[in-house]
């Protein structure tokens, strides 16, 4: 006799998962969403999780578990209330990322993977965040803030535990990885607090970067560094401007 996988979503969420997947004419095609779904109860994506999934998309176990293992945004750990990544591949490497990561593990007495006592940060260390220009790049809830020396980076951390995240370099500060995880699965408001208007404008020419503003009053003054703002940190030791 076949199990019935156990029910790890919620009533109000298994709502919003078969509403999910009636979108689709072919059910398999709602996969990713529902796995970004299913980290919104615990955090991650458990056993029961991906047999829930499967039963869900008349997949097997095999066909659920290998995609919620190719991708690095669905964890198999139960994750802290945010997540802060740092890019340590070649490009945030050369710019001083291998500090940040290291000043950020001291700081919170974990290592990659590794989540706070209080259950408010895990911390992990990712191969590229494709935001090479902007180097070093740190995320919270995957929200860039760029161009960030050591020091800036512990400040960000503060804020965070304090439950203050203060505005990414584009965009709008997260309220934590599960929310994300919500708006992943396209069952999120584009913005987390949708009366909450705030003005984003951009600049830009030939002869100069890119510069956002996105300014909220209500959102104190950590300010993250824009990518060609070199006034804000030193280069690393050898390296210099061609241009």
């Amino acid at each position: 006799m076949t199990r019935s996988p156990p029910d790890v979503l919620t009533a109000e969420l298994r709502r919003k998962a078969e509403a999910l997947v009636a979108r689709y004419p072919v059910s398999r095609s709602a996969l990713l969403p529902l796995l970004h779904l299913v980290q919104v109860q615990d955090g991650h994506i458990s056993d029961d999780g991906v047999a829930e999934c499967a039963e869900l998309l008349g997949l097997t176990k095999a066909e659920v578990g290998a995609v919620a293992t190719f991708y690095t945004m669905y964890k198999r750990e139960p994750l802290g209330r945010h997540l802060v990544s740092v890019c340590t591949n070649f490009s945030c490497k050369v710019r001083g990322a291998q500090e940040v990561y290291d000043r950020l593990s001291e700081r919170l007495g974990v290592g990659h993977n590794g989540t706070t006592a209080d259950g408010a940060i895990t911390l992990e260390h990712a191969e590229c965040l494709g935001n090479c220009e902007g180097a070093p790049v740190v995320t919270v809830d995957y929200l860039n803030y760029e161009c960030l020396n050591p020091d800036q980076a512990l400040e960000l951390v503060d804020r965070v535990i304090a439950g203050d995240v203060p505005p990414p370099t584009r965009g709008y500060p997260s309220r934590g990885v599960r929310v994300m995880s919500q708006r992943l699965a396209g069952l999120g408001p584009a913005h987390p607090e949708d009366d909450d208007a705030v003005s984003v404008v951009c600049t830009a020419s030939q002869d100069r970067p890119v510069t956002y503003a996105d300014e909220d009053p209500r959102k104190g003054d950590f300010e993250p560094p824009q990518p060609g703002d070199e006034s804000e940190r030193e280069r690393p030791e050898g390296e210099h401007n061609d241009g």
